[in-house]
């Protein structure tokens, strides 16, 4: 335990544009044609489209699209190698700065929470992981249970274990492990980056669809990435990669094909079910998720907008 400091990172709310909104509601063609509009350039804010090879699952702009509008934070790694959100918002920062300088806007696109809490209101990281005292950790999990764990960290930092979920094992055990090495609660670090702007303030804003619309888009899209060869996509990243990271292995669609590969799967009808089902449960709680997110103005969607008109509307809204 050296008690290294990572560095922390301001947020961006004032420095570009951001559309969110859960899988599958549209968000990347109407900011391809928001992007024209307004001479921007995109920045994905997807946790899976940073890794190289993980295309199909993780719905990457085309060629095409980023020949139209460029693109940013994309393949960035191997899906072998971890990448933290302190990764993420370290390329972000400098992208941002990079699109600034060329006289264009900057357009945050994506669902994933942390990168977009991180952009919002900035993030402090914390020091590095500590495996040896998480893994002890985890062997009293194993032994002792949830309720055990929270108990735990009630002890070292109530705030905390009033914040979060109960059942969330891993953020728990970080604000353990925070609390170890720093000797400061987690919660007094992270006071500053609960601040807000008022959505009136900012240019943040979250697609909304009705929900049987959303669910019907999100199965029609797992279909077509089955039929787009989803499914030998995860073979061959398995074949050149062996094993990948945590964060690219518990993706939806990829974890539920590498444990059917496990099993010598050959039927893949309950598998896409399987898929769609999992995609909902996340665009649930995506949805959940940005609801905590004051900063956002709500952006109705049916399927009759194009997304030429949805990103006229956004771009009439923009606050210089």
């Amino acid at each position: 335990m050296d008690g290294k400091e990572s560095v922390s990172f301001k947020s961006l709310v004032n420095d570009a544009i951001v559309l969110t909104g859960p899988t599958a509601s549209g968000k990347s063609t109407i900011a391809i044609a928001l992007a024209q509009l307004i001479d921007g350039e995109i920045l994905s804010l997807d946790s899976i489209a940073v890794y190289r090879g993980m295309d199909i699952g993780s719905a990457k702009p085309t060629t095409e699209d980023r020949r139209i509008v460029p693109h940013h934070l994309i393949d960035l790694i191997e899906p072998s190698h971890d990448f933290s959100v302190a990764c993420y918002l370290s390329a972000a920062h400098e992208t941002v700065a990079q699109i600034r300088q060329r006289g264009r806007r900057a357009i945050f696109v994506g669902g994933t929470p942390m990168f977009l809490k991180g952009v919002l209101r900035g993030f402090d990281p914390g020091p590095p992981a500590d495996w040896d005292f998480r893994n002890a950790v985890e062997s009293d999990l194993k032994k002792h249970g949830l309720a055990a764990l929270r108990q735990r960290l009630h002890q070292v930092d109530p705030l905390a274990a009033h914040r979060i979920d109960p059942n969330d094992a891993r953020r728990m055990i970080r604000a353990l492990e925070v609390s170890y090495q720093t000797g400061s609660p987690i919660s007094h670090r992270q006071i500053q980056f609960d601040h807000y702007q008022d959505a009136s303030n900012c240019n943040v804003f979250a697609l909304s669809w009705q929900r049987a619309e959303l669910h019907e888009r999100i199965n029609q899209r797992v279909r077509q990435m089955f039929d787009d060869g989803l499914v030998a996509e995860v073979h061959q990243l398995l074949q050149t990669y062996g094993t990948l990271s945590r964060t690219a292995s518990k993706a939806v669609g990829y974890r539920e094909i590498i444990e059917w590969i496990s099993q010598d799967g050959t039927e893949t009808n309950t598998l896409i079910d399987e898929v769609s089902a999992h995609t909902r449960q996340l665009a649930r709680r995506q949805e959940t998720w940005l609801r905590s997110f004051n900063e956002r103005r709500l952006i109705n969607v049916t399927q009759n907008d194009e997304p030429e008109t949805v990103a006229k509307h956004i771009a009439e809204q923009l606050i210089d």
